[in-house]
Formats: structure tokens, C-alpha cells, sequence
């Protein structure tokens, strides 16, 4: 690709988390019990039968990732092989067939590649946010597995996912709504989760918050993890805790970030149950992290009918959030050695 290719004339910095049609798009179909050659396409709209299981029954999963321009032009993907792997732990749960990585990696390749003018440029504080989905689609009525599967790739140039640029500092609400039980499909990314979760989102804000906190579904006492985000605490103590639990969604946020703050930073990191009244006393710092939130300091929680500080005075960002945050970024941008083979180039 002519890596001279004009960018497209957008204010970079002022963009927000939405979506933005692009020139290209990466389509695949998996028929007669195999994917077929894969093509880049320009049409938007994806035409589906009436009967897909997708829509009725919710058989579709997807990701959520993004390409980073680094100061020397390099384009760069934060370990799309995990995005792989996740996306072919949901498929089979949903009795879908899984996405080889060749495949995978192929179709967002070649996605960023032939959208190259839509990719912020480096300092701009925005990202091409890159959408993998699966979908079962085909005709079909009764509650059965799709016999036909599309696997697409889109991409949109996007701002911070809260309105702030940085760090945003935000602030949570927990939610009276149950989120996923333990053996349910809270720990795979798919469709159904984010649509049950709608409610509680718009709740929460009602409170002023940004988004819902779910506790566990069974005996509403432990930190799950929030709308759109896994969390983190750091305790009084200075460990770094993260939440353990079956009904959450593994982030890649969050296990690079646990991962590089014990072997780079020296932290002691667990995962373990988090009792949010019984131990909230204890949180120096909490910050919700995901591809979307990259890393964002909760500086205020609402629960039991009160708002509660976390760090300072609600509107402030802690040292140890700040650092996490700083290295996680500047591996993402390339601007930090990377020391653990994370970001993998898209050849332009």
C-alpha cells in the first residue's frame, strides 16, 4: 500500500466514541461445514434473512479491538491472537464454528490496511477501533444452531469512549440488575450480554453516574465488573486486586495491565472475590479498563442509596492508576520498549 495516501480530513481530536463509515469491510461465509475464501467489500449493510438465528435466538459473539499509529508511522495492533482466542472460546458456546487464526488475522489485516486514511495519526488522542463479529445467518425458524455463518471485520476512527480525552475519571453506580450467572454466558463476549445490560446502563445514569457496577448474581455481595469494563483495586496495602469470578469477561486490558504491574512494576497482584461493603474501606484506587475504556480511574461509586469517594475528592487521578495507565498506553503507541512481544504491525 502507498503509505502517502492522503488522511482523511476529519478533526482527530474532537472525535467521539461512535461510528464512522469507512471506505472497506472484510466478509467471509462459512458454508457447507467450511469458510470460504474471504474478500474485502464496500457495502455497509449486511443483507440477512428474516429467519436468522442471530436476531431471534442471539446467535452472534464479537470483539473489540483497535490500531494505534506509532511516532515512527507504524501501525499497530495490542495482541490480536487473544482477541482470537476469545472469540473461539464464545463460538462453541453458542455452538458456532470458530474463526481460524489465519483467518482472523488475516480479515483485520487487511481491514486497516485498505482503510489506512482512516487511521488517526500518532498524538492525535484517537484510534481505529476495529469490530470483529460472527453472526449465524440463513433461513431458519425453530431454535436451532444457523447453518450458514458470517464472519466480518469493520473498523471506525474513534475519540475517547467517555467524553474526556486522557483519563477520564468516572464514576459508578451499582446496579440492582443481575448481570450473568456463573454458568451462564457472562464470560464470553456476546450480543445477549449487552442488550440485558441496556437497562441497567441508562439506570445508573439516571444517578449521574457513567455507568452500572453489577455484583454477583447470587448473593449480591462481590464485584463483577461494570457495563462495558473489567475493574481493578488497588488496596491500602498496595496490592493491585482484580476480580475473580465465572460470569465476567476475561479483558485483555486487564490481563496485560496485571501482568505488567507485577513483573515490571513489582506489585503483589491477585484475583480473587472482591466483598465491595466489606472491604471498600480498604480501596486506595478502583479504575474500570477495556479496549473501549483503555483505563479509566472511578473516582466516585454509588451504593446503598449514597455516593462514596474513592480517591481524593472524587474528581482526581491516583499515582498508581496514572502509571498503569502510562505504560499500558505507551506499549500500545510504541512508545515504551515492549518487552513482552504484545503489538504485532500491519504491514502498510
Amino acid at each position: 500500500m502507498d503509505v502517502h495516501v492522503s488522511k482523511k480530513k476529519l478533526d482527530w481530536s474532537e472525535l467521539g466514541f461512535k461510528y464512522q463509515k469507512t471506505d472497506y469491510r472484510f466478509r467471509a461465509l462459512h458454508q457447507n461445514g467450511k469458510w470460504q475464501d474471504g474478500e474485502l467489500i464496500t457495502d455497509e449493510t449486511i443483507s440477512i434473512h428474516e429467519g436468522a438465528p442471530s436476531i431471534h435466538y442471539a446467535q452472534q459473539c464479537f470483539e473489540g479491538m483497535k490500531a494505534q499509529t506509532a511516532a515512527d508511522g507504524r501501525v499497530l495492533l495490542f495482541r490480536p491472537d487473544l482477541n482470537n482466542e476469545r472469540m473461539n472460546s464464545a463460538a462453541p458456546r453458542l455452538l458456532m464454528p470458530q474463526v481460524p487464526k489465519e483467518l482472523f488475522i488475516q480479515a483485520v489485516e487487511e481491514t486497516v490496511r485498505a482503510n489506512y486514511a482512516w487511521i488517526p495519526p500518532y498524538g492525535s488522542g484517537a484510534s481505529l477501533y476495529i469490530r470483529p463479529m460472527l453472526i449465524g445467518v440463513g433461513e431458519n425458524l425453530g431454535l436451532n444452531p444457523a447453518k450458514e455463518y458470517e464472519f466480518r471485520v469493520f473498523v471506525s476512527p474513534v475519540g475517547p469512549y467517555y467524553k474526556e480525552a486522557g483519563m477520564a475519571v468516572i464514576s459508578l453506580a451499582v446496579s440492582d440488575i443481575d448481570r450473568a450467572a456463573p454458568r451462564g454466558t457472562g464470560s464470553f463476549k456476546v450480543g445477549a450480554n449487552y442488550a440485558g445490560g441496556l437497562l441497567a446502563t441508562k439506570r445508573a445514569q439516571e444517578l449521574g453516574a457513567n455507568e452500572a457496577l453489577y455484583l454477583d448474581a447470587s448473593e449480591n455481595r462481590y464485584i463483577d465488573e461494570a457495563g462495558s469494563a473489567n475493574i481493578l483495586v488497588v488496596m491500602s496495602n498496595g496490592n493491585l486486586v482484580t476480580p475473580k469470578s465465572d460470569a465476567i469477561l476475561p479483558s485483555i486490558t486487564r490481563r496485560s495491565i496485571m501482568e505488567f504491574a507485577r513483573d515490571q512494576m513489582g506489585m503483589n497482584t491477585q484475583e480473587r472475590p472482591i466483598d465491595l461493603r466489606a472491604e471498600f474501606s480498604n480501596f486506595q484506587e478502583m479504575a474500570a479498563c477495556g479496549t473501549a475504556a483503555v483505563l479509566s480511574p472511578v473516582g466516585r461509586l454509588y451504593f446503598d442509596e449514597h455516593w462514596h469517594s474513592i480517591y481524593g475528592d472524587g474528581s482526581e487521578v491516583g499515582p498508581i492508576a496514572q502509571q498503569l495507565y502510562d505504560t499500558l498506553v505507551g506499549i500500545q503507541k510504541g512508545e515504551l520498549i515492549d518487552d513482552f512481544g504484545w503489538t504485532h504491525e500491519v504491514k502498510m
